[in-house]
């Protein structure tokens, strides 16, 4: 199989892998662009269950002004040494956070920050708007799990959709970053000031 450099490149572009790791990738998935982007992904969750065991007590508050003044976000991106904080790519990182935060208004960061009378109000607005579709109850279980589902997405940050590139996710953003960059990245915690808004 003949594995030419822009079909490298190009998978680098995808995944953010590093250019012998693209190569590898593609030559294990005979130049199946989609296997080697799976093989990417699998090999890149294992490193990163390494690293996610890692401290981070570096970072930086990164801050986003909308253009009109009217709109704020501060966000809290932690990572391992200051030599990262410092780096380009981190630092871009933390901005398209900011923007994203500015522009989705998420809640939470993750699904466990959401209170469980939150939740528990949610499913049943869920439950009550089902109620009249007589099916039975596991269906119903799993309808209700999926709606929720879509909830976490409204509100929590890791689960919505990047507002640069709406294929991913934030976790998948963050994941994606994490392999470039080469050190446990985190999401403290955000604020979002709007004027008029509490």
């Amino acid at each position: 199989m003949n594995i030419t450099a822009s079909d490298v490149m190009k998978l680098r572009e995808m995944t953010g892998a590093g250019m012998m790791e693209a190569k590898g990738a593609l030559a294990q998935a005979d130049g199946n662009m989609e296997k080697a982007v799976d093989i990417l992904r699998a090999s890149g969750a294992a490193k990163m269950a390494k690293k996610a065991e890692r401290t981070t007590a570096e970072g930086r508050v990164h801050g986003y002004v909308h253009s009109n003044g009217k709109l704020a976000v501060l966000v809290e991106v932690m990572c391992e040494t200051d030599f990262v904080a410092r780096n380009e790519q981190f630092v871009d990182f933390c901005g398209d956070l900011a923007m994203h935060i500015a522009a989705s208004a998420p809640q939470y960061v993750t699904r466990e920050q959401v209170p469980s009378e939150i939740v528990e109000k949610e499913r049943a607005i869920i439950a009550e708007s089902l109620a009249s579709e007589n099916k039975p109850a596991e269906i119903m279980a799993k309808i209700v799990e999926g709606r929720l589902s879509k909830f976490y997405a409204d509100v929590c940050l890791m689960e919505q959709a990047f507002v640069k590139d709406d294929s991913m996710t934030i976790t998948q953003l963050l994941e994606q970053r994490i392999t470039q960059i080469g050190e446990n990245i985190r999401i403290g915690r955000f604020t979002r000031m709007q004027l008029g808004v509490e």
